[in-house]
């Protein structure tokens, strides 16, 4: 098969006085995500994405929470390691399609700066990343500001 699909999901609790990272990026908030790592929701729904195209289970997987060893881990390392797990298997990526979902802070101004970082660990162009943002109207536990997630879909092609 020359073309794999996969899509990534990850959610997130936010917390105040923790930091809040989104696609590699610091962004200035008076919340930030709680999680075993940085909690970066979006490079954890795209590393959730290239396994989930090639059948390579989950981040949960192959980082799992108990382990010690990503406690606190910048999640640009999780996706550097998962994308040298596409490499070995002679894929690369063709683009990658991505939703964040959060009441606050507003960060589309932050896309250009999330699309050159992770085009810089992806080696693929800043066009082949799509970063999107939406609310859910005050609705639900995004709405009231109690966590955020991210979608990404991704798009796979075989190097022959």
């Amino acid at each position: 098969m020359s073309y794999r699909i996969g899509s990534g999901v990850d959610f997130h609790q936010l917390e105040e006085g923790r930091e809040l990272w989104i696609g590699g990026i610091h962004i200035p908030h008076h919340k930030g995500a709680v999680g075993h790592s940085d909690a970066d929701v979006l490079l954890h729904a795209i590393c959730d994405a290239m396994l989930g195209a090639l059948c390579l289970g989950d981040i949960g997987k192959h980082f799992p929470n108990t382990d010690d060893a990503y406690k606190g881990i910048d999640s640009k390392l999780l996706l550097a390691h998962t994308y040298n797990l596409i490499k070995e298997k002679s894929y690369r990526i063709v683009n990658i399609d991505t939703t964040v979902c959060l009441e606050f802070p507003k960060i589309m101004r932050y896309a250009p700066q999330m699309q050159q970082t992770i085009a810089s660990i992806l080696e693929i162009k800043e066009t082949d990343i799509s970063i999107k943002a939406t609310t859910t109207e005050t609705m639900g536990f995004a709405g009231r500001e109690e966590g955020l997630f991210a979608y990404a879909t991704m798009l796979l092609k075989k190097n022959f």
